[in-house]
């Protein structure tokens, strides 16, 4: 034990040294939370919406007006007038548009009459989150048109109620397990596995194999320091992305003692496997050149930024065997739904089995030898 927890000692003097590391492990994940949290997943505002009016009668005027109410209240878009579909078409496709209504010749005729008039809408679908967006809102208003004036006294159709369980989450907020996930893994792979091959190239690994600590000593010496070290970037991430993206779980003791699990256990998991993926690598170029191929791998496929739900089937099997995948909705679990400790064990299992699995082959392949 006093020579296992020597190499702790060594390899977090080490690190401590070299506060540069501690930044890029726990800085650069937070600046991705920020910039992408606020980048990504707010809802669309202020498009510009060209209105083309060829009939001019009232129930035209019911669609500028329901238009009229958008710009004014929830700001969605807001409609701009046009002369011409043909010009409406040409700045939608030229990007001075993001979308044109044409409300075409005899529309209020057609609507008294009952013959089931249409309007017509060109998008950009070559954004697809802002053409749903304003199909989606357009759709909503068209559909409030065609309620009658006077209200049935009986209703006869299915009605469907929608019960949320949360209160909305900003993408902010969605966004923060996984970067507690990359902060994890950004410090693993720069304070554990590029210092590792570091120390091998420089010729300390040599000291270690001259004295009489054992291959298991060794490894679970260099797995504890750099799970430590992976600890330390989660909690910082956890406390710093907490306060920013407005959540208060930090506060309750219950969610702490979960977070701690759930740190420990994917600072185990990760050092393992970086430990197993580093254990024959002699050239420090090498884990380098897998840091984007790991990053892009791991966590892109983890639901971290998008819902597995949308991955194609040979994504989905990466994503079910991804450490990462437990990883974030372990943290999802906690931080954003308060689902309570009985949602945790099946992440915290894989996590801990994974890494288990890992340390031990990792020791098995470890080299006593130059």
């Amino acid at each position: 034990m006093t020579r296992l927890l020597a190499i702790v000692e060594r390899e977090l003097r080490k690190f401590f040294r070299s506060p540069s590391l501690m930044l890029t492990a726990m800085v650069f994940p937070l600046i991705q939370l920020v910039i992408l949290g606020n980048a990504f997943g707010g809802k669309i505002t202020e498009a510009r919406v060209g209105v083309v009016d060829y009939d001019g009668g009232p129930q035209a005027l019911r669609v500028h007006e329901a238009f009229d109410s958008v710009a004014a209240n929830i700001r969605t878009f807001r409609p701009i007038p046009y002369a011409s579909d043909k010009k409406a078409q040409e700045d939608v496709r030229s990007g001075r548009l993001d979308a044109a209504i044409i409300i075409p010749p005899q529309f209020s005729r057609r609507v008294y009459a009952g013959e089931n008039p249409s309007l017509g809408l060109v998008v950009d679908n070559s954004d697809q989150f802002l053409s749903s967006s304003l199909t989606a809102e357009i759709q909503s208003l068209t559909e409030s048109l065609n309620q009658p004036a006077v209200p049935q006294r009986t209703v006869n159709g299915v009605a469907l109620k929608i019960v949320e369980l949360y209160p909305f989450i900003e993408y902010l907020k969605y966004l923060l397990p996984g970067s507690i996930t990359l902060a994890m893994f950004v410090s693993v792979m720069i304070g554990g596995g590029m210092l590792y091959i570091d120390d091998k190239a420089r010729g300390v690994h040599e000291g270690f194999l001259v004295t009489p600590i054992t291959k298991l000593e060794l490894v679970l010496g260099l797995v504890a320091s750099g799970a430590l070290k992976a600890c330390l970037a989660g909690v910082v991430l956890t406390i710093l992305g907490s306060l920013i993206a407005g959540l208060d779980v930090i506060f309750h003791l219950a969610a702490v003692l979960q977070l701690v699990l759930m740190i420990g256990a994917t600072s185990y998991a990760f050092n393992s496997l970086m430990f197993l993926l580093m254990v024959r690598v002699e050239d420090p170029l090498v884990p380098r050149a897998m840091f984007g191929i790991l990053n892009t791998l791991l966590y892109f496929p983890s639901g971290a930024i998008y819902p597995i739900a949308a991955f194609p089937g040979w994504l989905r099997a990466i994503a079910q065997v991804d450490p990462f995948t437990y990883a974030v909705h372990g943290f999802k679990a906690i931080l954003l739904k308060d689902a309570g400790f009985a949602a945790l064990v099946p992440d915290l299992l894989y996590l801990l089995l994974i890494g288990t699995f890992a340390l031990a082959l990792a020791t098995k392949l470890f080299k006593r030898t130059l």
